[in-house]
């Protein structure tokens, strides 16, 4: 009898485990995108600058997927936000789920399929003056959660990316424009970041379709 009263008392903590770490209501997108006039506003201000430094690029030197809370990481942080109906396991691992990815359009049911973007790619991002920070500050931009940068995509979406700026790349969703550019512009506006001027005529061009 007693190991039957165990066993039962094990499914119940397992069970409110389960409710406790699927609690809270997903986002669609990621926080504090600004308006399209103020995203202009802001990429007015942005320093254009030739990029430097992109031979001493390495990823290693950007920190990431780093502890958020309890045994959730960066990555899973972003998964359970930008998800719907998303279940985790005690490790914090998505074991069901949705994820609509705003780059294409496309709806995944698997966390294997789904990358973690940074809007303003570590290596643009070095490129554009992140070469100058310290390690603590680099390790604050590759698990920024607080602003537009980390995104829920499609995984080969993302590697076409790569480390691309919108002067050579923008999402295959046309409608998302708007939202990618004014996002980019928050990332780089918040950050101090330079951008080329190829880049600054290509978020004008997005902002225009708002």
């Amino acid at each position: 009898m007693k190991r039957v009263v165990t066993g039962i008392s094990a499914a119940l903590t397992a069970l409110l485990l389960t409710v406790s770490l699927t609690a809270g209501t997903a986002s669609a997108t990621p926080p504090n995108i600004p308006s399209a006039s103020t995203a202009a506003s802001r990429l007015a201000t942005l320093t254009v600058a030739p990029e430097t430094n992109q031979s001493s690029y390495d990823r290693s030197l950007f920190n990431h997927w780093i502890t958020i809370s309890g045994a959730c990481n960066t990555r899973e942080t972003v998964l359970k936000r930008d998800g719907t109906g998303v279940v985790v396991n005690s490790s914090c691992a998505p074991t069901s789920g949705s994820w609509y990815s705003p780059f294409d359009g496309a709806t995944w049911t698997a966390a294997s399929d789904v990358d973690i973007d940074h809007m303003v790619p570590l290596a643009e991002a070095w490129r554009s003056g992140a070469y100058a920070w310290t390690s603590a500050q680099r390790q604050s931009y590759a698990n920024d959660l607080g602003g537009p940068e980390l995104w829920a995509v499609t995984d080969n979406v993302n590697q076409a990316k790569g480390d691309q700026d919108p002067s050579t790349w923008q999402p295959p969703l046309g409608g998302f424009d708007c939202t990618y550019a004014r996002a980019w512009i928050q990332v780089k506006y918040y950050w101090k970041l330079t951008l080329q001027s190829s880049e600054k005529s290509a978020l004008q061009g997005m902002l225009a379709t708002c």
